[in-house]
């Protein structure tokens, strides 16, 4: 039997903005190349002197009241407008979850371990979920369980340089211990 691929259409990308004929308004408040504002013209008498200027008409705010347009390059007004939302991007941080997973029977060497890469992690601004699954017979010991990821807490929290807040506190989910842990400044 033959396998069926769904191919993904792309979908194409809409004009942001509409210019020199797409426009649809009748009456324009324009703005010339050099951002002065002219007054409110008719959409003919607007293409008018954006051909005289040979640059294009772009309709800046359509839902304006009278809709603003401006006379100007409109690849160059694009650029602009997608390198601004590149920067945009670029300048929001994005916070990670990272997670740090404890064991039963851990040693105080790997026990330090963790908590300088949680250190380290925190000092990223990322969040850090600390998780402790118990196995077997570990389940009958809880207190314990719990124990350990406290005293992983305490220890993160010794460091001066981080303000170390518990976002989600310790809870237990059939013998699995979880903690969520965040950097406050």
């Amino acid at each position: 039997m033959r396998i069926k691929y769904h191919r993904v259409e792309s979908k194409k990308e809409e004009p942001l903005m509409n210019i020199n004929q797409n426009i649809k308004a009748l009456e324009l408040f324009l703005i010339d190349e050099n951002n002065e504002a002219i007054g409110v013209v008719s959409l003919e008498e607007a293409l008018r002197l954006a051909n005289e200027a040979e640059l294009d008409l772009v309709e800046v705010n359509p839902k304006g009241n009278p809709p603003v347009a401006k006379i100007s390059n409109f690849g160059q007004l694009k650029y602009e407008k997608e390198k601004l939302a590149h920067k945009q991007k670029m300048q929001q941080k994005k916070v990670e979850q990272k997670n740090i997973r404890l064991s039963f029977r851990i040693s105080d060497h790997d026990l330090d371990l963790r908590v300088n890469q949680a250190i380290k992690f925190l000092s990223k601004e990322n969040k850090i979920k600390v998780e402790l699954i118990l196995r077997g017979r570990e389940r009958q010991y809880p207190r314990k369980a719990a124990e350990i990821v406290n005293g992983f807490l305490d220890k993160v929290k010794e460091n001066q340089e981080l303000n170390i807040e518990v976002e989600q506190p310790l809870t237990n989910q059939g013998g699995r211990f979880t903690m969520i842990l965040v950097n406050k400044k």
